[in-house]
């Protein structure tokens, strides 16, 4: 005689739970990359600040020509 009950099924496998210095360690990875991509992109950022101050500083006082001559940006 067919039963209408279905077999049960086999247990799962617990899940592997990571511990706490495994989570910390995770946690320090991921502030550390953080860290190191954050100052790489300050320090580019930075340059680039710096370098169109110095070009505009150099272009007001006219060692480098200026851009759009008829606009007569100059230290006169």
């Amino acid at each position: 005689m067919m039963s209408i009950f279905k077999k049960p099924l086999p247990p799962e496998p617990l899940p592997d739970y990571a511990t706490k210095e495994e989570v910390q360690e995770m946690i320090d990875a991921a502030i550390r990359r953080h860290n190191r991509n954050a100052s790489i992109i300050s320090m580019c950022v930075g340059w680039v600040v710096l370098a169109l101050f110095a070009e505009g500083l150099l272009r007001l006082i006219g060692v480098i020509p200026p851009v759009l001559p008829w606009l007569n940006i100059t230290l006169n």
